[in-house]
């Protein structure tokens, strides 16, 4: 299951992801500023990633495939079934 949530400048809206969710962004404009804040430093250890094209979690981008840009890192991602979790919320929420 996923939530999708249009943020634009018109409707100045914020959306907080709670610690440990996964998340993904999609640019529907031409030109975007994103800016985002965490709870913490980065810590590459708790770092982890989920296919943005997984067809389990049917999540429709609303980008057309000639318009879809990716990084080198996110075309690589393992999709969520085959990854084990890694994220251990005891020790990196309390």
């Amino acid at each position: 299951h996923h939530v999708a949530v249009e943020l634009t400048e018109d409707n100045h809206r914020q959306f907080v992801i709670p610690r440990g969710f996964a998340h993904g962004f999609s640019v529907l404009s031409e030109e975007v500023v994103f800016q985002y804040k965490c709870d913490n430093f980065y810590a590459q250890q708790y770092e982890g990633a989920i296919a943005w094209d997984d067809p389990d979690l049917r999540i429709d981008w609303r980008i057309s495939d000639k318009n879809l840009i990716l990084s080198e890192k996110d075309k690589v991602h393992p999709n969520i079934n085959d990854i084990n979790c890694l994220f251990d919320y005891m020790e990196v929420l309390y």
